[in-house]
């Protein structure tokens, strides 16, 4: 019985090899992240005689080189949960906390856990893609709402009001928006009132039919009336705000492009998966939420229940009990993956907003809820939670089938 202990840190690690009863077989050592140093160290560890496990924690991604050349060398590794190894650590009566120390600690906690470790399976390429193009369209989501923001500024300053009379349904085409266009078409106030009523109508409704907009004169009317009404603080004469406004919007152009790519990648792999298409035919899914969906769970079997799925989205409530007294408002844990929780509370919106009268089970409960006194955010979290017990229940049995 011998554990690896490795504490990751970006390109380096600290390694310590332990026997039971705290007898050291190799002293704490950095190892740098690199093909010479990692082919060193499994060497080292193959030569070990007797059953030998690794253990590291989770940390981002800093421990993934690690993590593959060990599970390609055939090695037992369990990943340890970042606030599991901060409760084993609290627990100890010397504290202080080096890369050494942090190892010894890891390396303990493998002896003392021996039994519990559970060996790590590396995630279908399918999955690990999916996991990675789903973390960077959460990133040019953010992006994307702050260059939005950045817009909106702008159009307070140039052009105020217009948002509001232009920004209406999502195009189901993530490049092509309305406002955007048109503000790339006219960009400052000045540019519509300098034509008569007559002659914006006309443009606009020519804009409007070039770029698949419906051309509504009375629509035309009322952005003329905002217009002539309306009190624009940077002069289109000065050269940097039509800059500006352009650069503006040619940004959220190119992000509503790169957020298309990637999903389009996404749904290409989703649909390569067998739960792909029962995912996408729950209610509130959809093409775009489905490869989201499966790219944060994973491959479901992974868990030994729904409850356990439930504890990974981070939406489960622990008990609180103390002597006769047991709690009943109790919070969700939000201890899981936070992106799971944000995906799956899109899902409920879409679901509220879709009104299904068949397969509606969640749906009814949402209401449920709500009739209860419930809060909407509260009602939608505990709908999410059944949403997930009927996700792992129906591609358990595509799995199974």
């Amino acid at each position: 019985m011998t554990s690896v202990g490795i504490d990751v840190s970006k390109g380096k690690s600290t390694v310590c090899i332990l026997k039971p009863y705290g007898e050291v077989i190799v002293s704490p050592y950095e190892v740098q992240h690199t093909e010479p140093d990692l082919r060193v160290l499994i060497s080292r560890i193959k030569s070990i005689e007797g059953e030998v496990r690794i253990v590291m924690e989770a940390t981002g991604a800093y421990h993934l080189p690690l993590l593959s050349s060990f599970k390609d060398a055939g090695f037992f590794v369990s990943v340890i949960n970042p606030l599991a190894m901060k409760r084993y650590a609290s627990t100890a009566i010397r504290k202080g906390k080096t890369n050494k120390m942090d190892a010894v600690r890891i390396a303990n906690y493998g002896i003392d856990n021996w039994f519990k470790l559970v060996d790590y399976t590396l995630p279908d390429e399918v999955y690990a893609q999916l996991r990675l193009l789903g973390r960077q369209y959460t990133h040019y989501i953010t992006i994307r709402i702050e260059s939005k923001l950045a817009l909106t500024d702008l159009l307070d300053r140039t052009m105020p009001g217009i948002k509001s009379l232009l920004s209406g349904k999502r195009s189901e085409e993530p490049t092509k928006d309305k406002l955007s266009d048109f503000v790339a078409e006219y960009w400052h106030f000045d540019n519509i009132t300098k034509k008569s009523e007559s002659q914006f109508i006309r443009s606009y409704c020519t804009w409007a039919k070039k770029k698949g907009y419906h051309a509504s004169e009375s629509k035309a009317k009322s952005i003329y009336a905002l217009a002539c009404n309306g009190i624009p603080t940077l002069p289109a004469s000065t050269a940097s705000t039509k800059m500006l406004i352009l650069e503006a919007v040619r940004v959220l152009k190119e992000v509503n492009k790169t957020l298309e790519s990637i999903l389009t990648q996404m749904q290409e792999l989703a649909t390569t998966l067998p739960e792909y298409n029962t995912v996408r035919a729950m209610n509130g899914v959809g093409d775009v939420l489905a490869p989201r969906l499966i790219a944060e769970i994973g491959d479901v079997r992974r868990f030994h229940s729904g409850s356990a799925l439930i504890a990974f989205a981070g939406i489960d409530s622990p008990p609180f009990q103390s002597g006769s007294f047991t709690g009943t408002q109790r919070k969700i844990s939000k201890r899981g993956s936070s992106l799971l929780r944000k995906t799956g509370y899109e899902v409920m919106k879409c679901l509220k907003t879709v009104k299904p009268s068949q397969d509606n089970a969640v749906y009814l409960y949402m209401l449920k809820k709500e009739a209860e006194g419930k809060p909407k955010k509260v009602a939608k979290i505990a709908a999410l939670n059944k949403f997930l017990r009927i996700y792992y229940a129906r591609v358990s049995e595509v799995y199974s089938g």
